[in-house]
């Protein structure tokens, strides 16, 4: 167990840096080959416009308003908010790629420490990590990092902890295969709820045993019910969204075994499979459902905006229980998916849904709707077919279910 879990440690790291290096694109032209040998596409747009403003800089009109000359990268910064400090618009990463692209050969050289220096001449500006936009800086790293590597350190795009549960797990699923998943039965202990540690009995579905083979899986993903998401336009279910609660890797498989007793004829008994829980995120009980671990794949979180117009809506607030609004940092669930144009990165505008409300100055006292106002962005990082998860990376006022989502201005 303690390797797998630094197996499953090392793929986050790897992960995150990936992330750093396709986001907000600091460094296109040597990172380029390299990142498309690697899986990480550059499309020609991106490439033309980084190459572009590479060849003189940002205009100063699309630079924050209060861009800092200086700035000092700090442990737990994001590129998505040091995109956000010097540009008005932080998905617009190409230019900021290009103002990088020749004093910041790769993003991986983006580390804690270093000095982001600001030079604007002619009406433009260029980002460089040296004064006069030389070489930049040498990177000094402790001797413990023999044991992680540099790029470890790289910055990701967003704060990866909040998105990272999301990566591995199915959270739109088939209510019937749901249904139809092994489930827990009991505990070693008799326990009512379980935690890390804890030792679980599954029985597999009728027909279908849980048993110990080459093929069986050994990861799992325990869920619990499958609460239909309805398009909050249509009304329609667009998919079952299973509540995630933790993991389970399989220690034995589903048996049978036969007793006698005192001369008596043989019984044969159904014997659970067992598994022990890890990375419980809520209390695990009987009747809580186990689905196959999926395989972790490498994804492209490129801040962008849409390619064409988008009009979406806020289908659920993701874990939300009572509460009935979201803000910053919070998952919401969306009402289009990859059938829609959806895809990993894609920025999206919020804004409210307009709130009805009863005009009191008239004397019939008519119902009125009020304008859609802007109340910041969302990051889409997970699709499927019809629905998207998204990040909400800015917010002035509560998201609830409801509101839209449009191409970012």
């Amino acid at each position: 167990m303690h390797d797998k879990r630094n197996h499953l440690t090392a793929l986050a790291r790897s992960r995150a840096t990936a992330l750093g290096a396709m986001v907000l694109g600091l460094g296109l032209a040597a990172l380029a080959p390299a990142a498309q040998a690697q899986g990480y596409p550059v499309t020609a747009t991106q490439r033309a416009t980084a190459q572009q403003v590479a060849a003189r800089g940002v205009p100063l009109a699309e630079l924050a308003p209060n861009a800092p000359d200086t700035y000092v990268v700090q442990r737990g910064d994001t590129l998505w908010a040091i995109s956000g400090l010097y540009l008005k618009r932080p998905w617009r990463w190409p230019e900021l790629w290009g103002m990088n692209l020749q004093a910041i050969a790769n993003p991986h050289l983006i580390y804690p420490g270093q000095t982001l220096y600001l030079e604007k001449v002619d009406g433009y500006a260029r980002l460089s990590t040296s004064r006069g936009g030389g070489a930049g800086e040498t990177v000094r790293v402790s001797p413990r990092t023999r044991y992680e590597s540099l790029a470890d350190a790289a910055l990701p795009t967003v704060k990866m902890h909040l998105i990272e549960p999301f990566l591995v797990q199915p959270l739109v699923v088939d209510e019937l295969a749901l249904a139809q998943a092994p489930r827990i039965i009991a505990t070693r202990d008799k326990r009512v709820i379980m935690a890390n540690g804890d030792r679980a009995y599954v029985r597999g579905p009728q027909g279908n045993p849980l048993a110990m083979t080459p093929e069986t899986p050994r990861q799992y993903r325990v869920f619990r019910n499958a609460v239909p998401l309805r398009d909050p336009e249509t009304g329609l279910v667009l998919g079952y969204e299973a509540q995630y609660v933790g993991r389970a890797e399989l220690a034995r498989g589903e048996s049978l075994e036969q007793t006698t007793k005192d001369g008596r004829e043989a019984v044969t008994d159904i014997v659970p499979a067992t598994v022990d829980l890890t990375g419980v995120k809520e209390e695990v009980r009987i009747g809580d459902r186990l689905l196959p671990a999926p395989q972790r794949s490498l994804v492209n979180y490129a801040p962008h905006a849409p390619q064409g117009p988008v009009q979406a809506s806020v289908m659920s607030i993701y874990g939300s229980g009572a509460s009935a609004s979201a803000g910053q940092n919070q998952v919401i669930t969306i009402n289009r998916g990859s059938a829609d144009g959806m895809d990993a990165g894609m920025v999206l505008q919020l804004r409210t849904g307009g709130e009805r409300i009863r005009d009191k100055t008239d004397e019939d006292r008519t119902m009125v709707r009020l304008p859609s106002e802007p109340n910041g962005l969302a990051m889409v990082f997970l699709t499927f077919e019809r629905v998207s998860y998204a990040l909400i990376l800015q917010a002035e006022r509560d998201v609830v279910v409801g509101d839209r989502l449009v191409n970012p201005e």
